[in-house]
């Protein structure tokens, strides 16, 4: 599996430091006032979407249902079965788009109550609205991505996704050069949305991909209405993190700038996680529907220890990372132009509660797949609506209180009761499985990652908070870098990974 784990998880790097560049234009173009809430309260409710659907989210029905029809029925069978997905997706996307945009206003007070009576309002409707077509191109262009998945065919999935951000980029750069109004900003940055959906589906269609679902059909047959029953549930469970944000998008927006404050700390936390949660769905979930299929237990084992592994060694370092540089990393990134320093420290104490629940949140990536496997899409769904009942919540009592910062901490709450949930309810019904290699190499990741928050700790108040500039960036740099190196070194000294068998493992045929 190494191989399909490097592919997609560079692609998908890629596509998160593009990101990163993306909100920090975002921020220096928009700052944290009311257009900059409205777009981002707008743009949080496309990347719902874009998660429900993209991201490995649909392949946790759509590539154990296609296997199992080509394995069963032939390639012609398969190929007929995806054009029915495929068509019957396009079309209930493109009137569930007009459907939203119709009943955008409402949703919209939904999403936002805090902006009622204020033309934030109005600004976030007319911002969304215009993000629509964009649901019409994820459709196809996800499924079509499913069944390059399935086959195995990871490199042109993981990369796609970056000309969604190649695109706003390129949108922002040309604004900041006219300095454009910031309303006139955010609409056209809306609008760009839509275009860069219709990038990916013509650069997956140019692959010819297409020919892998045909006839291109609309259907609602029995074997539709079962696909989908299974797909809705495991589609909305796989964007939990998202459902969660949207929870405390919906109490921040009574404080201002908080909804900003809190996008902006969300999008460091999605860079670990982004990776971990794309590489579970798109290349772990075919793995595991061979093995639980085949009845191979010791496969079954092997991949989901790999995957705890791999989940374990990023969501750690990560998270201790993120809370002992929150502040420093988020002036670096964000703080330019309309993005102040009394944003910086807001965002940055953020950063650091939500920090503390992407443990849960990759716990989640590594566990799900398990009951995807095996066809149960109804468990992460439970599990996934328990976590947001309690992120609300404590939302409302810990924001009151505490703003922007309490709302995080409850994020992070839900995050771990949807975990845990997960957990019981996994070793209850099936156990999960982990070998004796995993059950050695688990603690000493452990270790290796909590003496590197240690080096990071220890190294942060050696820089003055007002270093600006190259210095800060430069400093920032080292002391990343040293703290991977030192994470490195003692995965390899303590025998967690060997950098010769990854090597040998990459060079053996596919």
């Amino acid at each position: 599996m190494i191989r399909s784990f490097l592919t997609v998880s560079t692609g998908t790097l890629a596509s998160r430091l593009l990101g990163f560049a993306r909100d920090s234009l975002i921020a220096a173009l928009l700052g944290t006032g009311a257009v900059a809430d409205a777009f981002l309260a707008a743009f949080q409710l496309v990347n719902v979407v874009r998660r429900l659907l993209s991201e490995g989210a649909l392949n946790a029905a759509l590539v154990p249902a296609w296997l199992r029809v080509r394995d069963h029925d032939g390639a012609a069978a398969a190929a007929a079965f995806a054009g029915r997905v495929l068509g019957t997706v396009s079309a209930a996307l493109i009137g569930i788009s007009l459907g939203i945009a119709l009943l955008m206003p409402l949703i919209m007070m939904v999403i936002a109550p805090g902006f009622l009576g204020t033309g934030t309002l109005d600004l976030a409707v007319q911002n969304a609205r215009l993000m629509l077509p964009y649901l019409a191109f994820a459709g196809p262009v996800t499924v079509l991505m499913g069944l390059l998945n399935a086959l195995g065919r990871f490199a042109l999935t993981a990369f796609s996704p970056l000309l969604f951000n190649i695109a706003l980029i390129a949108a922002i750069a040309l604004l900041l050069v006219w300095h454009a109004d910031a309303g006139f900003a955010a609409w056209l940055l809306a609008a760009t949305v839509g275009v860069a959906g219709l990038l990916q589906l013509l650069m997956l269609l140019s692959q010819r991909s297409a020919r892998l679902a045909t006839p291109l059909r609309i259907s609602f047959d029995k074997e539709m209405r079962s696909f989908f029953a299974k797909a809705i549930p495991g589609m909305i469970a796989s964007s939990g993190p998202q459902w969660l944000m949207v929870a405390g998008a919906i109490i921040a927006s009574a404080t201002p700038s908080a909804v900003s404050w809190l996008y902006f700390a969300n999008r460091l936390i999605e860079l670990p996680l982004g990776i971990v949660g794309v590489v579970m769905g798109t290349v772990l979930v075919p793995e595991l529907t061979r093995a639980v299929s085949g009845g191979d237990r010791e496969a079954v084992a092997h991949a989901q220890s790999r995957a705890l592994e791999l989940a374990t060694g990023l969501a750690l370092p990560a998270t201790l990372g993120l809370t002992v540089l929150a502040e420093p990393i988020v002036r670096l990134l964000f703080e330019h132009g309309a993005f102040g320093a009394g944003d910086s420290a807001a965002t940055a104490h953020a950063l650091i509660w939500l920090a503390l629940g992407l443990p849960a949140h990759v716990l989640i990536k590594a566990l799900s797949p398990a009951f995807y496997a095996r066809g149960d899409t109804m468990t992460p769904l439970l599990a996934t609506a328990k976590g947001f009942v309690v992120a609300v919540v404590l939302a409302v009592l810990l924001g009151h209180f505490f703003g922007a910062s309490g709302i995080a901490a409850s994020i992070a709450a839900g995050a771990w009761s949807s975990a845990l949930s997960l957990l019981r309810k996994g070793t209850a019904a099936f156990g999960f499985s982990v070998d004796a290699a995993a059950r050695k190499r688990l603690p000493r990741i452990v270790l290796a990652a909590a003496a590197m928050g240690a080096l990071l700790w220890l190294t942060v108040g050696l820089v003055p908070a007002e270093t600006h500039g190259l210095i800060k960036f430069v400093v920032l740099g080292v002391q990343i870098g040293a703290g991977l190196a030192v994470y490195g070194l003692l995965l390899q000294f303590l025998g967690a990974s060997s950098l010769r068998e990854a090597v040998a493992a990459l060079k053996r045929p596919a």
